[in-house]
Formats: structure tokens, C-alpha cells, sequence
């Protein structure tokens, strides 16, 4: 028993101090892995302590030192990236006329043929998928990439974000670089050894007309440049293409537009007084100006007649103007058929086809622009044209409307892209036919071009689609008819809407008692602090 006692105390002392012992290890783990306060971390004097104030400045500036040692680092290796970047685009961009310095750009390993050869098959794989040399058939309009298109001073887009501005100087410095530089790739192309002219002076940015440019997100960036050429009516035009990399000279060709004819069409039913107006323009810019016109007009019906034909013969006559077709067709109105019958009217030569509205103002500088950007069996031109807004709207707060000339600015306050309408089409007669013209069972208002629009873009032919500066479309009012469809007649009340003012200004109208209950309000606060 006594033995029993002992054995017990003698492992309540052991049990005891394996206790203990556990304790001052847990005390020792903590005291030794117990984080410093910030104070010590930083090593912070305390403000109290014996360096004080002075102490606080050593160890600011010795941060900032290791701050501007380390910003300093940041910029040299910057540096140097930017350098190894600009040597490596200037290697692959001289790979393009010299192969076999495409060997030695580490874009993979292999042998140096293996590294050329899949180089610059990847860069003509580009410029192939991006509708270069060739269209590429596309499902819907939507598909459709549009280009935008730009002069020295201003670009003009479509996708405008929050800005909404029709037309702007490229006040980003990426993009206003970027358009100065294929500019200057142009230039010094058309400067080179192979294509400069020993009689004519070298080429400059004064040259430069227009261009057009899209980029698609997994191809590149597409540039189609124009300059003015060494003759009367000839033009210089250079493709580039950015790969997403050194811009690629792909092409350059002379154009000669002196005998290029365009056949100006226009369906016509009544409306008289706007074929007058009409004609005031086109006997400036297409008689007087151009001098390379034939305007077929297809007339519907027999009312106002005899009104239209006398002003096309009172300007034949005052112009001595005589390339003019009238041709007069029963039935109700479509401008489907009036286009077509237009179209295969024709008995002479192939022929550029500028299909047009009595309501649209155009300027010479637009019909250089359908020349150059068609080509029989190649190429197909979907100007965007600037509506114009109600005028009775926009100048509602002047004393009187300005005339037609002044108004023709291009402003989110006077109008907008009609990015919607297809209307307006330059095309060679051969592509019209071949592709089958128009559906003539589409009768009345809309439906028959975004049809031929379609038939387009399924073929093998390039659409091009921008904005351009010289083609209006001038405010008329807008009557949708009951005989519409509900289809047609819902498109055409919301075109419509549109046409008429911006949404800032449509918003002025329908708030406008709410605006002048406010106004009144102001003012009668205003009577009251006087008083």
C-alpha cells in the first residue's frame, strides 16, 4: 500500500513538471514568433525617443531614396524593351523586302528557313483573310466590318462611343499616330527609286486626298490611301496592311479617271419642286465641275410630267447639257424597279452605276470618291451618307433658316450617319447584272436595297462601306403610308424619328413644360429677391 502511495506521488511530480515544461516552451514560441510592432518593423524612431524629429527626416529621405532608385530601375528596363521592341519591328519590317533578314526574329526556333518561310506565310495569310485581293462572302449585314475614312485634318467614323461626334480631329495620339504614319509610309513609298517620276517633284502629305481604313480584331488594320496623280483626273493610290505589327506595303496602283463615266439614277414620282432643287445641284457639280455624267431619271406616272421633263430640257439647253435619259413608266411608285429598268436601259458600255434619290446633295469631290472606290468585278462602294436633321428644329432659336449651302456641316447638332441605309450605291453595271439586280416584288418604301446589299456581301465582290464627307441627305418630311406592311411601316416610322432631331434635342421637346415651369420659376424667384 505504502509502495502504491509513492508511485502515485512520484507521477504527480512527473506529470507536474512535463506541465510546466509544456508552459515555458508555449511562452518561448510565442515570445520568439510574435510579429514586431510596426514601429520596429519600419524601424521608426519613437517620437518620444532619443533621435526624435530628426529622426523621422533620416528615414523619409533614406525611403525616398530607395523609392527614386527603384523608379529609376522601373525606366531602365522600360527602356530597354522599348528598344529590343523598336529593333525587332524594324528587322520585321525590312523582312518584307528582304527575306532573308527574317531570319534571326525569335519568334520561334527552328531553322532559319523554317523561321522565314512561316513568317511571311503568316503575314500573307493576313492580308488574305482581310478581303484585299478578294471579298469574302459574309451571312448578314451585320458580319459586314465598315471602314472609316479620313483626310489630313479630320476622321470619319461611325463607332464614336460616348462622344457621338460624326466627324473629329483624331485627337487621341495612338490613333492620330497611327494614321500619320501610314501617311509617311505612303509618301516614301511613292518617293521610292522604282516609282518616283525623274519630271515631277516628289510626293508630300499636301498630296494626300482621302483614305479609308478598318481593322479587324484578328486580322489587322487595312489602309487604302489616295493622292493626287501626275495628270488631270489621275490618282495614286497605295493598300497597306498592318498585321499587327510593321505596317506591309500590299499594292500600289495608278489610277486614270478621265473617261470613267458614272450614270447618275434617279426614280421620281411627283415632287417636282425637289427636282428643281436637285438639278440646281447637279448642273454645278456634275455639268459645270465634273463633266463625266449621264443622268437617267425613271418617272412614275403622269402627274408633274410634263413639270419634270421641262426642267431637264430648260437645263439642257442653259447648259448645254444633252447626256440625259427620261424614261416613263404606269404604275404606282418603286424605286426597286425605277433602279432597275434604269439600269438595263443602258445600251452603251459597261458603266458605273451611281444609284441616287431626288432628296440628295452631292459634290464633285463624292464622284471621284465612287470612282475610285469601285471596280468591275472586284469591288462594289456603300457610301454612308450625313442626314440632315429638320432645319426647322435645329435653327429654331435664329431669326431665319440659313440657306442650304450653310447647313451642309457635318455636327452631332445637324445630323447623323445614316448607318442604316443602303440606298446610295456605286457599282458597274456588269456586277448589277451578274448578281441579279433587284427584287421587284418588293413594292413601296424599303426592303429592295438592303436586299441587293445582302446579294453583295454573299458574292465573292468587296464591299466597301464608309462614311463621306461629301454626300447629304437632306431633310424632307416623311409620310409612311397605310399600304405599307407592318414591317415596312414600323422601319419607316423609325426612320422617321430619327430624322428629325438629335436625342438632346427631341429631349428639349417632349420636357419643354417642364423647361418652362422651371424657367418661370427662376425667374419668379429672382422678381422676388429684388423686390
Amino acid at each position: 500500500m505504502m509502495v502504491r502511495r509513492g508511485l502515485l506521488a512520484w507521477v504527480s511530480r512527473v506529470v507536474l513538471l512535463l506541465v510546466l515544461l509544456c508552459c515555458a516552451v508555449s511562452v518561448l514560441y510565442m515570445l520568439a514568433c510574435t510579429p514586431k510592432g510596426d514601429e520596429e518593423q519600419l524601424g521608426l524612431p519613437r517620437a518620444n525617443g532619443p533621435t526624435g524629429k530628426e529622426g523621422y527626416q533620416a528615414a523619409l529621405q533614406e525611403w525616398e531614396e530607395q523609392h527614386r532608385n527603384y523608379i529609376s530601375s522601373l525606366k531602365r528596363q522600360i527602356a530597354q524593351l522599348k528598344e529590343e521592341l523598336q529593333e525587332r519591328s524594324e528587322r520585321l519590317k525590312n523582312a518584307q523586302y528582304h527575306p532573308s533578314e527574317a531570319v534571326g526574329l525569335g519568334l520561334e526556333q527552328g531553322p532559319p528557313e523554317k523561321t522565314q518561310a512561316d513568317l511571311l506565310a503568316f503575314l500573307h495569310s493576313q492580308v488574305d483573310k482581310a478581303e484585299v485581293h478578294t471579298g469574302v462572302k459574309l451571312a448578314t449585314e451585320y458580319a459586314a466590318v465598315p471602314f472609316d475614312s479620313f483626310t489630313l485634318q479630320k476622321v470619319y467614323q461611325l463607332e464614336t462611343g460616348l462622344t457621338r461626334h460624326p466627324e473629329e480631329k483624331p485627337v487621341r495620339k495612338d490613333k492620330r499616330d497611327e494614321l500619320v504614319e501610314a501617311i509617311e509610309s505612303a509618301v516614301e513609298t511613292l518617293n521610292g527609286p522604282a516609282d518616283r517620276s525623274p519630271s515631277r517633284r516628289p510626293y508630300s502629305a499636301s498630296d494626300f486626298i482621302e483614305g479609308i481604313y478598318r481593322t479587324e480584331r484578328d486580322k489587322g488594320t487595312l489602309y487604302e490611301l489616295t493622292f493626287k496623280g501626275e495628270q488631270k483626273h489621275e490618282f495614286r493610290r497605295l493598300v497597306l496592311f498592318r498585321p499587327f505589327g510593321p505596317i506591309m506595303k500590299v499594292k500600289q496602283e495608278k489610277l486614270n479617271m478621265a473617261n470613267t463615266l458614272i450614270n447618275v439614277i434617279v426614280p421620281l414620282a411627283k415632287r417636282a419642286d425637289k427636282f428643281r432643287q436637285f438639278m440646281q445641284n447637279f448642273r454645278e457639280m456634275c455639268i459645270q465641275q465634273d463633266g463625266r455624267i449621264h443622268l437617267t431619271v425613271v418617272y412614275f406616272g403622269k402627274e408633274e410630267m410634263n413639270e419634270v421633263k421641262g426642267i431637264l430640257e430648260n437645263t439642257s439647253k442653259a447648259a448645254n447639257f444633252r447626256n440625259f435619259t427620261f424614261i416613263q413608266l404606269n404604275g404606282e411608285f418603286s424605286r426597286g424597279k425605277g433602279l432597275d429598268v434604269g439600269a438595263r436601259f443602258w445600251k452603251g458600255s459597261n458603266v458605273l452605276l451611281f444609284f441616287c434619290d431626288v432628296d440628295i446633295y452631292f459634290t464633285s469631290e463624292f464622284l471621284n470618291t465612287c470612282r475610285l472606290n469601285t471596280q468591275p468585278g472586284k469591288k462594289v462602294f456603300y457610301p454612308v451618307l450625313f442626314s440632315q436633321y429638320n432645319p426647322g428644329i435645329i435653327y429654331g432659336h435664329h431669326d431665319a433658316v440659313p440657306p442650304l449651302e450653310q447647313q451642309l456641316v457635318i455636327k452631332k447638332e445637324t445630323g447623323f450617319w445614316r448607318d442604316f441605309g443602303f440606298g446610295m450605291t456605286c457599282q458597274y453595271r456588269s456586277d448589277f447584272l451578274n448578281i441579279g439586280g433587284f427584287d421587284l416584288d418588293i413594292k413601296g418604301w424599303g426592303g429592295e436595297d438592303v436586299h441587293l446589299y445582302r446579294k453583295y456581301l454573299h458574292s465573292n465582290l468587296i464591299v466597301v462601306r464608309t462614311p463621306v464627307r461629301g454626300l447629304f441627305h437632306l431633310w424632307h418630311e416623311k409620310h409612311c403610308v397605310d399600304e405599307l406592311t407592318p414591317e415596312q411601316y414600323k422601319m419607316c416610322m423609325q426612320s422617321k424619328a430619327m430624322n428629325e432631331a438629335s436625342h438632346g434635342q427631341l429631349g428639349m421637346l417632349v420636357f419643354r413644360h417642364e423647361i418652362e415651369a422651371h424657367l418661370r420659376k427662376q425667374k419668379q424667384k429672382t422678381s422676388s429677391k429684388k423686390t
